[in-house]
């Protein structure tokens, strides 16, 4: 099992990482460490699918313990993170009468993850959070780093909080559940982090991709989840809040590398045409192409950025989307500050930049999503 330690200024506790295969059934043991006084009820959130594959025997488990677990099932999807899902949510804790030293345990992917922990921080002003993602993209990003919310119409995580989890309990054994198109998405978030991380992270992901494999038990798979767990954590404890005055290479905001336009194609196409992190791999794409145009990116790390997209998996057909929507959609990012867009873009591999969008002409951006969206051959590899 590897470890990884939580060191942040608002934080008086101490908080990891557990790294392993198959250790979420270690759940109890591994409980009793972090939390500052033992629960005496535990509400398992978690959705249908997740919750029968492996919310059975996490029950089980903390009932042979002595813990009290209340399961609390929300439906799958992005586009039910919404203010009705926390709503019953809260019910449950009001219900089962939770306390301050009660916890929540959230079971499932990031939509699981964002809502049981917005749940959790706004509950009695906060209760402690235990996050164990079963998918790859919330194994290296979602869980880790203290970001919670929900969407509204007008764009997504635009209500949330920072609510920094007591434990992460990353399984890569979940992974072999998955489905490819959740692995391809998962894939795409890690080439996002190796992108702005550096040329060893990047080499490393890249041969990864190049002969993966389901290995997801083995100790090299597991070191390359604890690295890019390792380069977020990295981010988090300089910037935790993303503070919007903060424009250098160690900002929180240099995460959101391909979100601008993501989050636009998931708000158009009502988040249910593509996963985040095929959406995230479009928006790589775009900011490539833009880092190109401004002369920030040379053409043979463009194509580098092009293979490592490919090598993630096939991307679902955009062709007819209307790009006039996704530029409208991206006016509303809520990274905006004084009215502008923040775009995050390369200055080559490892090098992100914060370009205000006043910056990025509307001809180079849309040149930019018709040659991201429209060309099939992107995605051969």
């Amino acid at each position: 099992m590897l470890r990884l330690r939580i060191s942040l200024p608002t934080q008086t506790r101490r908080s990891e990482i557990n790294i392993g295969s198959g250790i979420r059934l270690k759940i109890a043991e591994l409980l009793s460490d972090p939390l500052k006084s033992t629960p005496k009820s535990l509400c398992l959130i978690s959705n249908k699918r997740v919750f029968g594959l492996f919310g059975t025997e996490i029950l089980n488990i903390l009932d042979r313990q002595g813990y009290r677990v209340f399961p609390c099932l929300i439906p799958d999807g992005e586009r039910y993170k919404s203010f009705r899902t926390l709503e019953g949510v809260l019910d449950v804790l009001s219900d089962k009468r939770f306390e301050r030293n009660d916890a929540v345990i959230a079971l499932g992917g990031g939509v699981v993850g964002d809502v049981a922990g917005f749940a959790a921080s706004v509950y009695l002003r906060g209760i402690p959070v235990v996050q164990i993602p079963t998918t790859l993209l919330a194994q290296v990003d979602s869980s880790v780093g203290g970001k919670t919310g929900i969407n509204l119409p007008t764009g997504k995580n635009l209500v949330g909080t920072f609510h920094q989890p007591e434990m992460v309990i990353v399984d890569t054994q979940t992974l072999a559940t998955l489905p490819e198109r959740e692995m391809t998405a998962g894939f795409c978030e890690m080439v996002k982090q190796s992108l702005i991380a550096g040329n060893p992270l990047f080499t490393k992901t890249v041969k990864y991709l190049e002969g993966r494999r389901k290995d997801f038990d083995s100790a090299s798979f597991q070191s390359l989840i604890r690295d890019h767990c390792k380069f977020k954590l990295s981010i988090v404890e300089n910037d935790e809040r993303e503070s919007i005055v903060r424009t250098d290479a160690k900002s929180r905001r240099i995460l959101n590398f391909g979100h601008t336009t993501a989050h636009a194609l998931e708000a158009v196409t009502n988040y249910q045409k593509l996963r985040h992190g095929e959406a995230v791999g479009y928006g790589m794409l775009v900011a490539g192409e833009i880092s190109k145009d401004l002369g920030l990116l040379t053409q043979a790390e463009l194509e580098s950025l092009r293979r490592a997209v490919a090598l993630c998996g096939p991307l679902p057909d955009l062709n007819n989307i209307n790009a006039n929507q996704i530029v409208e959609s991206i006016r509303h990012d809520k990274k905006s500050t004084a009215g502008q867009v923040n775009w995050v873009l390369l200055d080559g591999i490892g090098s992100p930049q914060i370009v205000n969008g006043k910056d990025i002409g509307q001809r180079v951006l849309r040149k930019a999503l018709k040659r991201a969206l429209s060309k099939p051959e992107r995605r051969s590899h």
